[in-house]
């Protein structure tokens, strides 16, 4: 969270929140949604200008009821998620591959999920930001057990990692990671939101 963006909140603490015009796309990618793309049920704008997605990305947090949202300065803009709160990428290193979200942030991830209609997830430890409840102009840095989609570009190079079977509209097995075989299990996609605590539409 950005020093400034601190300073704003103490200054102005009763700014109102912002819902539905900010989204997270399946490609991790922010998008505005004004009020002809909300009303029209359509993915919105891309945010192309790079500073102001690494502000974004910097100031991107969750409160405790599951909502995510963007700090932006003293007003909490609220996100769409079209997925999960958390896009993840498998980015090859001279060290073998990282595993990052949306926000270059770094996953430790414990296995993989494969839901019916394809998609894989990967669960994991991220760090992140989370408002604290009663004062919110607190935020606590923690890290915690979440889930990230699993980038569709990068589907083949997990393949390439995993050994799975197909299980009726699944699949379940195994991913090599860093030497390690994560389990790789069976989801249905409606189940995700309430498991791993995270709200896809927030609302006031």
């Amino acid at each position: 969270m950005d020093e400034q963006v601190l300073r704003s909140l103490i200054k102005w603490p009763n700014v109102p929140h912002c819902f539905g015009w900010l989204a997270l796309d399946r490609r991790g990618q922010w998008r505005m949604r004004d009020e002809f793309a909300q009303a029209n049920q359509l993915a919105g704008s891309l945010i192309q200008h790079a500073a102001l997605n690494e502000f974004i990305s910097r100031n991107y947090a969750c409160d405790s009821l599951g909502r995510y949202f963007f700090q932006n300065g003293p007003q909490r803009v609220f996100i769409t998620l079209d997925a999960t709160p958390w896009i993840a990428r498998i980015i090859p290193s001279e060290n073998g591959s990282q595993l990052l979200t949306q926000c270059g942030t770094a996953i430790k991830p414990h296995g993989a999920l494969s839901d019916e209609k394809g998609n894989i997830y990967v669960t994991g430890i991220i760090p992140q930001s989370l408002s604290e409840q009663n004062d919110g102009t607190v935020f606590t840095q923690t890290e915690s057990l979440s889930l990230a989609l699993l980038h569709d570009h990068d589907l083949d190079l997990f393949s390439d990692q995993s050994k799975v079977m197909e299980d009726a509209c699944s699949f379940r097995g195994s991913w090599q990671w860093e030497g390690r075989d994560l389990p790789i299990e069976p989801t249905h996609s409606a189940e995700l939101s309430e498991r791993f605590h995270f709200i896809k539409t927030p609302t006031n």
